[in-house]
């Protein structure tokens, strides 16, 4: 058992959030809702001087992306406290937006950056359903319910429709990274979903250099800092095996998404 002497100074102490994984609203996915009683534990215990984000994300959701670093931009805020933000594998797409919401971004050599865009995905099987015979039956009561279907062959007025609905999702991504990136950013086009690697991403200012957690926040903090871990738990069904089927459908869509860049 530890016993404090509350008379002498105490280390510093840095209290670390970790983002990992695909962000959306499932079982294995970073939430806000899952979220917040983490940041807001991360901003109020101990007396932090500052929080660091360890971010691990291929992306995902864009609304939980923004809810999740608007939190915590709230808190710092309110709280003065800076951020850290460390990024280990990749902080791509929504994992970026994550990445934004901290005041300084540190990378990997070998980290991927950006993808700055938005995507819809889905498959089509209109000719092989004729193949096999199978004749698609679908009643609607509005001309848009059947937008999108993929058992119908893809019609050029939703592809226009498709890109009405990401043009403004995009532009808000674009917003928050240069709302919180500023004069940073190089003069060059970061907002066509591209990715780039480690040195590269700080070449263009979409990150301010290479450095680890550990050694960079001992530089920033002395070699006494305290680091405090704080990350989601598994789901108590999950940890029993109860929610197999769930967690199986949940790992495979991760996973489809982390392939993207080759995770």
């Amino acid at each position: 058992m530890k016993f404090r002497i509350p008379f002498l100074p105490q280390p510093p102490r840095v209290n670390v959030i970790r983002l990992q994984g695909v962000i959306g609203t499932g079982s294995r996915g970073l939430s806000d809702s899952a979220m917040a009683p983490l940041i807001e534990r991360a901003f109020t215990r101990g007396k932090p001087v500052a929080v660091a984000l360890q971010v691990n994300s291929p992306g995902g959701s864009p609304v939980q992306s923004a809810l999740i670093a608007a939190r915590i931009r709230r808190m710092a805020d309110e709280k003065h406290i800076p951020v850290h933000a460390f990024v280990e594998d990749m902080a791509a797409s929504g994992g970026y937006w994550l990445a934004c919401a901290g005041d300084c971004i540190w990378v990997d050599d070998s980290s991927l950056i950006g993808s700055i865009g938005v995507i819809f995905a889905s498959f089509g099987f209109p000719e092989l359903m004729a193949k096999q015979g199978i004749e698609r039956r679908v009643v609607t009561s509005g001309r848009s319910k059947s937008f999108a279907d993929p058992f119908l062959p893809q019609k050029p007025e939703d592809i226009v429709r498709l890109k009405a609905i990401q043009t403004p999702i995009h532009n808000a991504f674009i917003t928050h990274v240069k709302a919180r990136r500023g004069n940073r950013l190089a003069d060059a086009d970061l907002f066509n979903a591209d990715i780039w690697v480690g040195q590269q991403a700080v070449d263009l200012g979409l990150a301010d250099g290479l450095a680890h957690l550990v050694p960079k926040l001992k530089a920033l903090y002395g070699d006494k800092v305290q680091l405090v871990p704080h990350g989601q738990k598994k789901p108590l069904l999950s940890r029993f095996g109860l929610n197999l089927a769930e967690d199986a459908v949940a790992a495979i869509e991760e996973r489809a998404l982390w392939a993207q860049y080759g995770g």
